[in-house]
């Protein structure tokens, strides 16, 4: 099954918790074992599973990518935005997730997080969800 959905971004950078709107397919779905994949075809976005109980995590995260100094390169890209373009490669487009039981098999601490790095933007998230 194939879903789709759409993300607004409010700034340059922030990861958004996009958890309970892929839980919600998953389970629209009706698969009860199987897998989820995630994915964005943007070149300047990404997907990344990590710690959702504490927001704190998200922003050391983004102020871990920003201490790459990345700003500092003269990059021979026109619109200047080649930084975005090499953290979304460094996080990556795509994830997968076990489905077990109907639900996403995520550890206790764990959310699906649409990583924003040239925004504010509207971003879209497929999923695939095969049982």
């Amino acid at each position: 099954m194939f879903y789709r959905f759409t993300v607004g971004t409010r700034a340059t950078e922030e990861l958004v918790d996009i958890t309970d709107k892929v839980s919600h397919f998953v389970r629209e779905s009706l698969v009860q074992n199987g897998m989820c994949v995630i994915y964005t075809p943007h070149t300047t976005a990404a997907v990344t599973i990590n710690e959702n109980a504490d927001p704190s995590v998200r922003r050391d995260i983004l102020k871990g990518l920003d201490a790459l100094n990345l700003s500092k390169v003269r990059f021979e890209h026109g619109e200047g935005n080649s930084p975005a373009h090499i953290k979304s490669s460094l996080i990556g487009c795509s994830e997968t997730v076990i489905i077990r039981d109907g639900r996403l098999a995520l550890g206790t601490w764990q959310g699906i997080f649409l990583c924003e790095f040239d925004g504010p933007r509207t971003r879209e998230v497929s999923l695939t969800i095969m049982g």
